[in-house]
């Protein structure tokens, strides 16, 4: 079943992005998708069911170029894609939030939270991949010509009928949007979900995530035998049960 019409907001620039909300309690349960995916995900609706049977706000949207978004893929990048997200917020949410970080949307997710991170309760990441160009995106010399001469590459993945896309902007903006090498300036409470069976994202980068965030709040929960979605039923289950633990622990560490 599908929840909330989807609407076409202006991010501010004439750039009309493809949303679904669902009023409810906060903070709002915000969706960030993987790298090419969309708000038609099994994560995605997932999250949103779960917003209707526990009341709970909820908003998901396609990043700019993706889905049913407008706007060029090849000029997004995960400061854009993040700025996206927090533009539909402020248009449709405005009040505290609650990111919820799948793959690269993890990496967007963080730089969300560093924008504003007074409004931000808590994260949630699943298989979260901050940095992915530097561990997991090693160019061939054929793809390095190709980015220079037509300004992207492509590449086969098994999460998707047709080759992957990677623009200079967007490889551009991800060398200088790393985080893994520094201090991660947030102190909200982070949980994350990894699968021990992930081929695309080792678990080793959450324990590095995990590391870096100056948060004492953070919890990694690997999953044994969870591949990289994570999307079993099972695997949802534990995302709900991670959601509302993540939203006590915002809660008492607001308390007076």
């Amino acid at each position: 079943m599908e929840y909330g019409r989807v609407q076409m907001i202006d991010r501010g620039d004439g750039v009309r992005l493809a949303t679904r909300f669902l009023p409810g309690r906060g903070p709002t349960l915000l969706f960030l998708p993987g790298y090419m995916s969309d708000m038609a995900g099994s994560k995605a609706e997932h999250l949103l069911a779960f917003a209707v049977r526990t009341g709970r706000q909820c908003l998901l949207l396609d990043y700019s170029g993706c889905g049913r978004s407008e706007g060029r893929f090849d000029d997004g990048s995960i400061r854009r894609w993040a700025a996206d997200a927090l533009a539909m917020a402020d248009r449709l949410a405005p009040g505290p939030l609650l990111p919820v970080g799948s793959s690269m949307g993890g990496w967007a997710m963080l730089h969300l939270a560093l924008a504003d991170p007074a409004r931000v309760h808590a994260l949630v990441g699943v298989a979260a991949a901050p940095d992915f160009t530097r561990w997991g995106l090693a160019l061939d010399d054929g793809e390095r010509r190709a980015l220079r001469q037509q300004g992207f590459f492509t590449r086969p993945s098994p999460y998707a009928d047709s080759p992957y896309r990677y623009s200079r902007a967007f490889l551009e903006d991800a060398e200088t949007a790393a985080l893994l090498d520094g201090d991660i300036p947030l102190d909200c409470p982070v949980r994350l979900l990894h699968g021990t069976e992930d081929e695309e994202v080792p678990t080793g980068v959450s324990a590095r995530l995990m590391a870096a965030l100056r948060s004492t709040d953070v919890q990694l929960t690997l999953v044994k035998g969870g591949d990289h979605r994570l999307s079993s039923p099972s695997a949802l289950a534990l995302l709900e049960r991670t959601i509302e633990s993540a939203i006590e622990s915002a809660i008492e560490s607001l308390a007076p």
